[in-house]
């Protein structure tokens, strides 16, 4: 299969399947518990319905939406994702240049494989810290004096995260890092020797934000245990509202799925917060987040910023998810699929490809501008 063959999120996804062993296709592709979760988040776009108007005069259209302070060319992201040096060799290199190329914002992960200051040199566009509150909280305040120095203008705190969803699908194979696979985790290695050659014959993995606190040389602390015994789980309110005010600016939290989370959000001065669920990985038999959208964007969208992200996969769900107020939407598998398939190409493939169906969905919806999508044009299934 090549990179020419892929028109669509399950073209990636198919892609990347040929290329990366098992375990590493299955870290990506996997979820929490029974994945209904994850299922149900691009299942609940298929619940609503676009209702187009038509003889607009739409020659021209202007995706671009303002959030959090930052013009992004068109009103989806790359959301920040962990470890993407282990999908191919260019890992957040590939994802902040095509970023860059297309004028979006993209996030780096404290879990990240390049540091902050190089992303910040790749790309001058608009950029997010994504960060966990760990209960050293000297660490916490030596990441964010970091991200400002590097110019990044806005921090982004996963909050849904205290610790480790039950992945399954990791468990059957062993996977973990450093790597510790069992037998039929080394077997799907040996059958991919492409990923094995790429693997080896680049610079070593790393996790520059961490690397004074977390050891990869397997003799120290694993990312399972990082979220197990650096994490605090006693994150509270008050903690976050002492990080928003030495912050000082822009200032999202990531992982908020109730109206009363929302508020609160609102009362501490965070500047944006993002719908999510962890893509599934989390906590199983949650909402998704398009479902909560409209009720949380109804309590405080005229206060903060309101992202949302998990189970986009076309043009249609971004332009759903814009329609019942979001200001923006994050993309994860979108991006990572065609990252593992083929590097900077495989991206910036990707993000053409929605940025063309946004394009043409908005023409055939009639707006031209990311400001006439509204409820009017939805209908939902009973």
């Amino acid at each position: 299969m090549r990179l020419t063959d892929c028109y669509n999120f399950h073209d990636f996804r198919r892609m990347a399947k040929q290329r990366l062993p098992g375990p590493i296709f299955d870290y990506i592709d996997g979820a929490a518990d029974d994945e209904v979760t994850y299922r149900r988040n691009t299942a609940a776009f298929e619940a609503c319905d676009l209702v187009p108007d038509v003889l607009r005069g739409v020659a021209e259209v202007d995706m671009s939406v303002t959030v959090m302070g930052q013009k992004l060319a068109m009103p989806v992201y790359c959301s920040p994702t962990a470890l993407q040096r282990l999908f191919h060799h260019q890992g957040e290199r590939a994802v902040a240049a095509a970023a860059g190329k297309y004028g979006t914002m993209f996030g780096v992960s404290s879990l990240g494989t390049i540091s902050l200051e190089e992303a910040r040199q790749i790309s001058a566009g608009p950029q997010v810290y994504q960060f966990y509150f760990h209960k050293d909280r000297g660490l916490n305040h030596e990441m964010m004096a970091r991200a400002k120095n590097a110019g990044v203008q806005a921090m982004m705190l996963t909050v849904d995260s205290i610790t480790g969803g039950n992945r399954e699908r990791d468990k059957r194979t062993g996977f973990a890092i450093p790597f510790k696979l069992n037998l039929a985790g080394m077997a799907q290695f040996a059958i991919k020797p492409s990923w094995a050659i790429d693997w080896l014959t680049h610079e070593r993995f790393r996790l520059p934000q961490l690397e004074n606190h977390v050891k990869m040389d397997g003799g120290s602390l694993s990312i399972s245990r990082y979220f197990t015994e650096m994490l605090d789980p006693s994150m509270s309110w008050d903690d976050v509202a002492e990080m928003v005010r030495a912050w000082g600016g822009q200032f999202c939290l990531k992982g908020i799925m109730s109206v009363e989370d929302a508020k609160r959000a609102v009362e501490i001065g965070c500047t944006g917060i993002v719908l999510s669920n962890h893509g599934g990985r989390q906590l199983d038999g949650s909402r998704s987040a398009f479902d909560q959208l409209a009720e949380i964007v109804d309590a405080v969208g005229d206060r903060i910023d309101v992202m949302m992200d998990g189970g986009v996969q076309r043009g249609t769900h971004v332009l759903k998810a814009l329609s019942l107020g979001a200001k923006a939407v994050g993309l994860g598998r979108y991006y990572l699929f065609p990252l593992a398939a083929a590097g900077r190409p495989g991206v910036e493939r990707a993000l053409e490809t929605i940025r063309t169906e946004i394009e043409r969905d908005m023409k055939l919806m009639g707006c031209t501008s990311v400001d006439q999508l509204t409820r009017r044009n939805l209908r939902f299934r009973s």
